[in-house]
């Protein structure tokens, strides 16, 4: 059976994450409260936060400004986007 949360990004319930995407309070928070479909949103948008505004992330300013773009992302708040990008055309 399939694992079900209230998203809190699309506000209804969805499909849960499989596991914990990392250790720790939140992790557990993301594990309970995002749905599988918000995190690969997450996954896509921060993959291009960091190719778009060329963070390095063994730069410990870029970590932190990436978790706090994945918390607005995740919440439904207003979160960064890179200027000018235009998504590939299927």
């Amino acid at each position: 059976m399939t694992r079900t949360v209230h998203c809190r990004k699309h506000n209804q319930e969805l499909e849960g994450l499989d596991a914990m995407p990392f250790p720790g309070p939140k992790g557990q928070d993301i594990f309970d409260n995002v749905s599988k479909q918000a995190w690969q949103e997450w996954l896509n948008h921060q993959t291009m936060l960091i190719n778009e505004k060329h963070l390095n992330m063994m730069d410990k300013e870029s970590r932190n400004y990436l978790a706090e773009q994945r918390d607005r992302f995740l919440s439904g708040q207003n979160y960064d986007a890179a200027e000018g990008y235009v998504p590939p055309s299927e």
